[in-house]
């Protein structure tokens, strides 16, 4: 199968490797020609590094840099099988780019679009074939996250999702069904790791570095949430959960943090500005954490039951089976362990009793239990029954 990709940036280069190294033709599609010699570039040093620690063969990497062709002619799709579009996060740039491409594609080549935060539907909507689009999010960078989202549309055909699942599955990928609602599985169930240790920081329980010292010394977490939005650049964290927030009709548990904002107006964007949480100054010195075990297992234990929370809720509405939302978050972030599987070993009554403390002491709504949990403790249920003790 030839297949197409549109926008040459870091996710569309990523992708397009991934693809051609599993053997398949890529077409890689942008105006800008600068941007897409880049990606060319991108992709073959990408690739002689593999080779160079002997993961890739001098043949091997010889043709997968062969499969790529660069254009900037979408006539060129013509005969693609699959078309994923890797462009802006934009609805209507979007939408009006699959309209110029339906005229060109043949009538059974599917549609797919790696957005991490627009409605999948309402990309769809725009096609005269909407039965053909689907999701596919790769994380970034691509050609080293295992994960990919599977999202089909409400308009998506049946069957076209498990189609999807072993296309990806042959790229070596592992891929998670998620249904189309905000954030889908990651950005949705991640959102609490980012937001509830903002709000110990600004409550004055810990300093930074001190709640990243405790969800990763203490929680095995690789990078705690501060280091962690730092390098992925508050540009694209705020902005998501910012989204994801509008999206969920402004649900209090999604509810963005003014610190964060500050920082994303000031542009002060983490690694890449020199600043964010940290300054990443020539001269500075990382700060030193409070090293102090019972306040870092209280604060690893109030942003984990939210966590926790998140992800039983998206359980219950079926955004994700049990397996599918364990494997997102361990394989798409690099958690630890599964949620459910931790909700399982710290007790689910315990996290429940724990979420219930917050409600009462806060009388927030971002604090209210999954009403899963709460069923689960009444019937005495495990999410994992076979390895509960």
């Amino acid at each position: 199968m030839i297949i197409g990709i549109i926008g040459s940036g870091a996710m569309g280069a990523g992708i397009a490797q991934v693809i051609a190294t599993a053997g398949h033709t890529v077409r890689l599609l942008d105006q800008n020609a600068e941007a897409l010699q880049r990606a060319g570039q991108s992709i073959a040093t990408s690739l002689q590094k593999l080779a160079d620690k002997g993961k890739l063969t001098a043949t091997a990497l010889e043709a997968t840099v062969a499969r790529v062709h660069l254009t900037q002619n979408m006539q060129e799709f013509a005969d693609c099988g699959l078309v994923v579009e890797a462009i802006v996060e934009d609805l209507a740039v979007k939408q009006q780019l699959f309209k110029q491409l339906e005229a060109v594609v043949g009538a059974d080549c599917v549609l797919a679009t790696n957005t991490s935060s627009l409605s999948i539907a309402s990309i769809a909507a725009a096609c005269k074939q909407p039965e053909r689009f689907i999701g596919i999010h790769f994380f970034n960078p691509a050609p080293v996250m295992q994960l990919v989202e599977v999202i089909p549309a409400v308009q998506t055909r049946p069957g076209l999702e498990a189609e999807i699942r072993e296309l990806v599955q042959s790229w070596g990928k592992v891929p998670v069904l998620a249904k189309d609602t905000p954030g889908f599985i990651v950005n949705r169930v991640a959102r609490p790791f980012y937001g509830e240790a903002i709000r110990m920081l600004e409550e004055g329980i810990a300093d930074v570095a001190t709640i990243d010292w405790a969800l990763t010394e203490l929680g095995g977490f690789r990078m705690g949430p501060f280091t962690l939005m730092d390098f992925i650049g508050h540009d694209v964290n705020y902005r998501v959960t910012e989204s994801v927030f509008a999206a969920f009709f402004y649900d209090p548990r999604f509810k963005p943090s003014f610190t964060q904002k500050r920082l994303f107006e000031a542009g002060y964007y983490g690694r890449k500005t020199g600043r964010g949480f940290y300054s990443y100054a020539p001269d500075a010195l990382p700060p030193e954490p409070l090293r102090d075990e019972a306040l870092g297992h209280t604060i690893l234990e109030r942003v984990l039951v939210m966590l926790i929370n998140e992800a039983a809720d998206a359980l219950a509405l079926n955004v994700a089976s049990r397996d599918d939302l364990e494997l997102a978050m361990t394989k798409g972030v690099n958690y630890p362990k599964g949620l459910l599987a931790w909700a399982d070993e710290l007790g689910i009554a315990h996290v429940l009793d724990t979420l219930d403390d917050l409600y009462a002491e806060y009388h927030e709504d971002r604090y209210r239990a999954s009403p899963l949990l709460r069923r689960m403790v009444r019937n005495r249920q495990h999410f994992f029954p076979s390895t509960a003790t």
